[in-house]
């Protein structure tokens, strides 16, 4: 099967300094992480206030996703932390 992502949601979890989002491979959910580290990467206003990390996530939200998918089909994971390695 192919990952997709039919949810739109995620979120951030300041403790861990994330963003959380999730995945399908069929019935199965994957969780991913963004560390906000990777986040300058596609914003020029690189805050860290929840709002701006989250807009700055849905205007690369294509890009993110083709990391993750790319990521999930190289290794298969219970989760996956995405950095800015990842967007190289």
């Amino acid at each position: 099967m192919t990952l997709s992502f039919i949810n739109p949601s995620r979120s951030y979890d300041p403790r861990r300094r994330l963003i959380c989002f999730v995945g399908h491979d069929g019935m199965f959910e994957i969780p991913f992480f963004l560390e906000v580290n990777a986040i300058p990467a596609f914003s020029a206003r690189a805050s860290t206030s929840e709002e701006d990390l989250l807009s700055a996530f849905d205007k690369a939200r294509g890009t993110i996703e083709g990391v993750a998918s790319e990521a999930y089909s190289h290794r298969r994971q219970r989760e996956y932390v995405l950095t800015s390695r990842d967007f190289r």
